[in-house]
């Protein structure tokens, strides 16, 4: 991952990198996207660290979709803090075959991105900018998503105000989702998401 969250629900890819293993090539990959197999989404710890590994991949199942002729979405679920040309390049692929990126926006303020994941930069809600501005080429199934997880005295309501407004000023119809947050990983002594917040984060957006 490009991240260090603390409050990582996939933390277990830790373990794995350290021990090296299980590992597998691009082409073992794409093997396993069968005919029973009608979308592949790549997810965390996070994409974005391997993106020549999830293109190359993603290439491999569309290729032998196509051949096949069935359908095959190829979808991603990042923070999206890769390389802007890569993420064009894996776009391509998700749009012409009927999948879509989700977007992990975290936060809108540098400080609580800091002070949250260990990450100052900004790339997310610049890559995010070209998302939304391709939106509307398919608007049948959603290009586009966004989601936030709600960490309870952190993301608060300004946060989520000026999240919405930022993804509400590229293209309204872009679908937003509200996570409740529970405690895990360094974060495991932290209190759940509150209903009454989570329904008044709802109201702003």
């Amino acid at each position: 991952c490009t991240y260090n969250c603390l409050f990582c629900q996939n933390f277990s890819f830790r373990e794995l990198t350290v021990s090296g293993g299980p590992t597998m090539s691009a082409s073992q990959l794409a093997e396993k996207a069968n005919e029973s197999v009608g979308c592949a989404c790549y997810f965390g710890g996070d994409p974005s660290s391997q993106m020549p590994f999830v293109i190359k991949s993603a290439e491999l199942m569309r290729e032998a979709a196509g051949k096949e002729k069935r359908l095959l979405r190829v979808c991603l679920e990042t923070n999206l803090s890769m390389n802007p040309n890569e993420l064009k390049r894996f776009g391509e692929l998700s749009m012409e075959s009927g999948g879509g990126i989700k977007a992990d926006l975290k936060c809108w303020s540098s400080e609580i991105l800091y002070a949250l994941s260990g990450v100052e930069h900004r790339a997310a809600y610049e890559n995010f900018k070209w998302l939304g501005k391709r939106h509307r080429e398919r608007p049948e199934v959603p290009f586009a998503r966004a989601s936030t997880l709600l960490v309870p005295g952190y993301v608060d309501d300004q946060e989520i105000r000026a999240v919405a407004s930022f993804i509400a000023d590229l293209d309204p119809t872009i679908p937003y989702s509200l996570l409740a947050f529970h405690p895990l990983y360094y974060m495991d002594d932290m209190p759940y998401t509150k209903r009454e917040d989570a329904e008044r984060f709802v109201r702003i957006c």
